[in-house]
């Protein structure tokens, strides 16, 4: 896999992480005026977005797995970081849920 091909994926999972995040941080919103039903709507959208950014992130752990090279830009690391911090937001969010009911 060529280092623009890793780039690629890694950008995927920059955007799909960064919808989860603003979904999660709107359903923040949503709590605060105890909209449960659309803070609970906006957790599960965001959770397909976390999952879809997962598939991407597990795509080049198999390329790797299965020996391929890949080479790793600053991009693929930035992607990590931002789904490392959405799916952390999402614990968060959880719980701040729980707060406000």
């Amino acid at each position: 896999m060529t280092k623009e091909e890793a780039s690629m994926i890694g950008f995927e999972i920059v955007a799909y992480s960064g919808d989860a995040r603003s979904k999660l941080l709107l359903a923040i919103e949503k709590a605060k005026q105890k909209n449960f039903n659309e803070c609970q709507k906006l957790i599960d959208e965001a959770n397909e977005c976390l999952n879809d950014a997962h598939r991407a992130q597990t795509e080049l752990l198999q390329m790797e797995a299965r020996g391929e090279n890949i080479e790793i830009s600053f991009i693929t690391v930035h992607a990590q970081d931002h789904l490392m911090t959405s799916i952390l937001l999402k614990d968060i969010v959880n719980n701040i849920m729980d707060i406000y009911r």
